[in-house]
This record gives structure tokens, sequence and C-alpha cells, in this order.
């Protein structure tokens, strides 16, 4: 039976952006804003040369209803085309998320608070306001949120808060993929300053000694995906039966990618008396039983409004006939105002190839896919985020709980497999209140 705390308000809390690295404002504490652009920015037609589609593979009929027909990645679902069009909204004025908390009321440690405050953030986003009271009271949470709304900080500050009340308490975070480990562990440093608390990252991809090493010293955050976690576990290198607390953060992802059985074997080396915390950014019939068999009288928390956030502008891109994929995304890519562009594609050789290709083309592009060493993956990441780069090609790895700072457009290259994972994609534009684009390649017949 669940105990329901939920608001039906969406939007960021109020806060000043920080420039340094660590705890970005767009994840977790970022300034909201009414959704708004520059006039005649955005995407109102489809990109559509004259000459209709070239490509044998599908059919599809243009009428005064919109562009229809179905489209689906290998092995995936189809997917009707009309749900990746979808204009933004754009108001003058929007009704702001009221907290009931400032940072400042919450029952935590004061340095730990000074360390929120020191970066400006007063106002938590909405499922910090919900989430944060219950963790701090021990209760188990299955929190729903979209990407993009904090709820990393969500978990993070009350846990942090535990840990320093009683150094015995030990976290374990379960995360889908090495990023959004190496992500947290950012974040966790960043609350952490001057705070005598260690935390380790264990994710494959890296040489798994030093991973070891510190986790001799038993620190009190250990942050990790499934895989490596359980290679850990197997050299006997790990003692669950120390740690109280047990977060599984982007569950949906890790149900997606097979890791359930690890999560499982995971969880049984446990304690079953345990603070259990399960995020999620989508709510299926899988999940709903990973949280009858995980979770003890959850409270359920959901700040989730809509699928796709409202300031971003999804339209389609259709390929005429007689040109290919990387010509019309090349035509794309050198209009003004395509800025920071993250582009998916469906596989780690495509993405990789297209990579290449854009820097032949002489633009300045990398890749991040399941190829890629760890530290390869982080350089190619910190580049982007960085502004050293213009393009990021990815695969479905980049598509949840990164927080990638003014991304001007998502790019869906290849078709994603399911409609949850177009939602994730997209999911990295238009954050902490900005506008953003969406685009997404088809290739048919009869289109005009």
């Amino acid at each position: 039976m669940f105990r329901h705390s939920s608001t039906g308000k969406s939007g960021i809390g109020h806060g000043k952006p920080s420039s340094g690295r660590g705890y970005s404002p767009r994840r977790s504490f970022g300034a909201h804003s009414p959704h708004r652009g520059p006039a005649g920015h955005g995407f109102h037609k489809s990109y559509a040369p004259r000459g209709g589609f070239g490509g044998p593979r599908k059919s599809f009929s243009s009428s005064r209803g919109g562009f229809r027909g179905r489209v689906g990645g290998r092995g995936g679902e189809r997917i009707d085309v009309s749900r990746f069009i979808n204009k933004a909204v754009i108001t003058e004025t929007t009704e702001h998320f009221k907290p009931e908390h400032h940072f400042a009321d919450f029952a935590i440690d004061e340095h730990l608070k000074k360390n929120i405050l020191a970066k400006g953030y007063f106002e938590p986003t909405p499922i910090q306001d919900r989430a944060i009271p219950h963790v701090l009271r021990g209760d188990d949470v299955f929190g729903v949120a979209n990407t993009g709304t904090g709820k990393t900080g969500a978990f993070l500050v009350p846990l942090i808060d535990k840990v320093i009340k009683d150094r015995k308490n030990r976290v374990l975070i379960m995360v889908p993929t090495r990023e959004l480990a190496t992500q947290i562990e950012d974040e966790f440093w960043s609350f952490a300053k001057h705070l005598r608390i260690g935390a380790v990252t264990c994710v494959g991809g890296a040489n798994i000694g030093p991973q070891i090493s510190t986790l001799r010293r038993n620190p009190s955050f250990v942050i990790g995906t499934p895989g490596r976690l359980k290679d850990i576990l197997e050299r006997h290198a790990l003692n669950l039966s120390t740690f109280s607390t047990v977060v599984l953060d982007e569950a949906d992802r890790m149900l997606d990618m097979g890791f359930i059985d690890d999560m499982r074997f995971i969880l049984s080396l446990v304690p079953k008396e345990r603070h259990t915390l399960f995020f999620s950014a989508t709510l299926s019939r899988d999940i709903e039983k990973l949280i009858g068999d995980f979770l003890k009288d959850p409270v359920r928390i959901s700040v989730k409004t809509r699928d796709t956030a409202a300031g971003v502008d999804q339209d389609i891109v259709r390929v005429p006939a007689g040109k290919t994929k990387i010509d019309v995304l090349h035509d794309l890519l050198i209009k003004p105002n395509f800025g920071k562009v993250l582009i998916f594609g469906r596989t780690k050789h495509g993405v990789e190839k297209l990579s290449k290709d854009l820097v032949h083309l002489g633009f300045k592009a990398t890749s991040i896919h399941g190829n890629k060493t760890q530290s390869n993956r982080q350089k190619s990441l910190d580049a982007f985020k960085q502004d050293r780069i213009q393009i990021l090609v990815a695969t479905d790895v980049a598509a949840r709980g990164l927080d990638i700072p003014k991304v001007s457009h998502v790019i869906n290259y290849d078709v994603p497999n399911t409609y949850d994972d177009y939602v994730h994609r997209i999911g990295r534009t238009g954050r902490a209140g900005e506008k953003g684009q969406a685009l997404t390649f088809v290739e048919g017949h009869h289109a005009r």
C-alpha cells in the first residue's frame, strides 16, 4: 500500500546557477523561468525539401492532420511519427512552483546546509521539496519525476545528512550507466565538501584495481553500475551486509538494459531491514513489481506532469529523394541557430562512423558509446559540456540522467527503439526552463 505525497505542478526551484563543476543547477537546483525564446527561434514547419521521400522501406501519407505513419528501431516498438511533432508552448508568464520548504528550513547538518546555500541554492525543486522530508524521516520512497528535475539532489542531500549524524551508515547507489555514476559522484563531492565523508565510483571500462583499493577504506558512499558491482562482489572486495541504505536511480533504464538479475543478486546481499529509495522517470508493470519486491510501505512521490518538456519544440526531418541522411544533417548543422547539438544513433559502429564523417566535413564532433573506454567516454563528455566541441554523437547510453548544459538541439538520426527512449533522449534539451529543439529523421514514401 502506497502513501502518497505528490504535486500536480512542475518546474525547477529558484536559485543562482553555479559556474563551478559539480552540482549543476540544471540537474537539481537550477532557476526556473518561463518557456520562451528569441522571436522567430524555433521550428514551426517540418524540414521537408521538395521532391518527397527516397527509400523503399516505409510508406507514409500526408494529410491535413499531419504526417502519418509508424516507424520503429530494429527490434523495437512501432511508433506513430506524429508523436515526434509537438510545438513548444511559448508563454510570457508561467505558474511557478511554490515549494513548501527552503533549504534553510530542513533539519540537516549546518555545514551541509552552508555548502548548499554557498552555491546560491535556496529553494528545492518539486521532487526535492517532496522527497527530502520523507528521506530524513527514514521512509522508503518511490519517486517518479521527469528527467532533469533534481532527483539526484533529492536523495544525496538527506543521505549525506544521515551519514553525518551516524557514521556507521553506509549508502549503496546503483545506476544504469558509467556517466550517471560519475555525475552523481561529482555532485556528492560538491555537497560533502569539508565533511570528511568518503565515496567511490565502481563502473566498468575503468581499472578495477583503484576501485577495490578505495573500497578497502570503507567509504560511506558506493556508487556503481550493477555489472561492475557484481564483479567486485565476486572478488569478495565489498561487504554489503554493512550497508543500511540503498538507492536505485533510473531504475527503469536498468530494467531496459537487462540488469534485473544483477540488481536482485546485489540487493539480496544487503540487510532486509534497510532504507530503500527508488527513482524512475517512467512507471510500468515491471517497475511496480520491483517496488513490491524491494521497498517496504513506500511513500510514493510523483511530480511528473507530461511525457516531454513543454519547452522542447519537436519536429521531424524528412530525407528527400536524391539526398542522403548525412547531406540533410550537414545542411541543418550549418544553420546559425544550431549551437550545441546532441545526435543519437542506434549502434556503436554507426555512432562512431557518423562522428568521423562529421569531423571530415569540418565540424567539431566526438562520440560516446559502449566500445569506448570509460576515460575516453568521460573525455568526450567533458569536451562537450565545456563547449570545446559542438557536436556529441551518442548511443542511448547518454539518453538518461546526464546533465549537459545548454544543449540547443537533440537530433534522432536513427529512430529510437521505444517511445520511452525518445522521451529520455529529448530530455537532454529544454532543461531548467530553457527552450530546446528535438528533431527526428524519418524516411519513407509520399510525403510532401
